[in-house]
């Protein structure tokens, strides 16, 4: 077993800004005795438009924010899955992408995500990720983590397509991550239940580090964070107001539960009804 921590911020479009919060992050976590430090979608910054968000877009060998939160993990040991852009090496848009950084501070493990959220909701916002954002193209192999798991990386409105959690516990994933950043009208109607479906269907943890509050004038993310068990319980979450400072809720990994609920309930798909995923 392993205690976790997930994170919970409001990003906005300074980077120097972002790093001092999750610097806060970094501390509760380490105090609070957590192997593991999960991060929102996004945290290096949130930007107002899509031509600002490419002007700040930086590699990861010359951002300062990646490289601040490398150093974090290296002087704490502590391990830091984080939501952040990266210049694309194809096009003029960007990747929207998490990474792994180890305990030594290196980039172990990255997920560009795959869905884009295009909408256009009543009385709610108007957003078109695809304007910016280079769409990934393969689900990658769950990342082991050391005395955590075997975690499969999503991102936000990934949650939707329950093919790609399906397809990384086929993987062998224990824990499946959803780093996001919900709009309140979306997040109200849909971010538990989608998160609680995701964790039941494949019999895994869920954790889901949230974006909360007023990015700037036209952004606000709903936040609630939150840690599912293989159940479908929810054991750790956060709330949907921002606060002071940033906040973590920690929760303890039991890898023998995964196993115990797999084995209670099987899961025998029918692939000679239906494809696999």
């Amino acid at each position: 077993m392993a205690l976790i921590a997930v994170g919970q911020l409001t990003s906005t479009a300074s980077m120097a800004n972002n790093l001092r919060q999750c610097q806060i992050l970094v501390k509760k976590a380490v105090q609070a005795g957590a192997k593991a430090l999960f991060l929102p979608e996004a945290t290096d910054y949130i930007s107002s438009s899509a031509p600002e968000s490419l002007g700040l877009c930086k590699s990861v060998q010359e951002s300062e924010f990646v490289k601040g939160l490398q150093e974090e993990a290296r002087r704490e040991k502590l391990p830091i899955h984080v939501g952040v852009h990266e210049p694309s090496e194809t096009s003029q848009r960007i990747r929207n992408t998490v990474l792994w950084i180890n305990e030594q501070g290196e980039i172990a493990h990255r997920y560009q995500k795959i869905h884009l959220f295009d909408v256009d909701i009543k009385n709610g916002p108007i957003l078109k990720e695809s304007e910016s954002v280079e769409p990934g193209s393969k689900i990658e192999k769950p990342y082991d983590l050391t005395g955590v798991g075997k975690v499969g990386s999503t991102i936000c409105f990934d949650l939707r397509f329950p093919e790609i959690g399906l397809s990384l516990r086929r993987l062998g994933a224990e824990i499946i991550t959803y780093p996001s950043a919900f709009t309140v009208p979306t997040g109200q109607a849909h971010w538990e239940v989608l998160l609680r479906a995701r964790a039941i269907e494949t019999q895994s943890y869920v954790i889901a580090a949230a974006q909360v509050g007023r990015h700037n004038e036209k952004r606000v993310s709903y936040g609630h964070s939150m840690i599912i068990d293989p159940w479908g319980r929810i054991v750790a979450s956060l709330g949907g107001e921002k606060g002071e400072e940033p906040e973590i809720a920690t929760a303890t990994i039991d890898l023998e539960l995964v196993k115990k609920v797999r084995a209670e309930v099987p899961l025998r798909r029918r692939t000679d009804v239906y494809p696999e995923v």
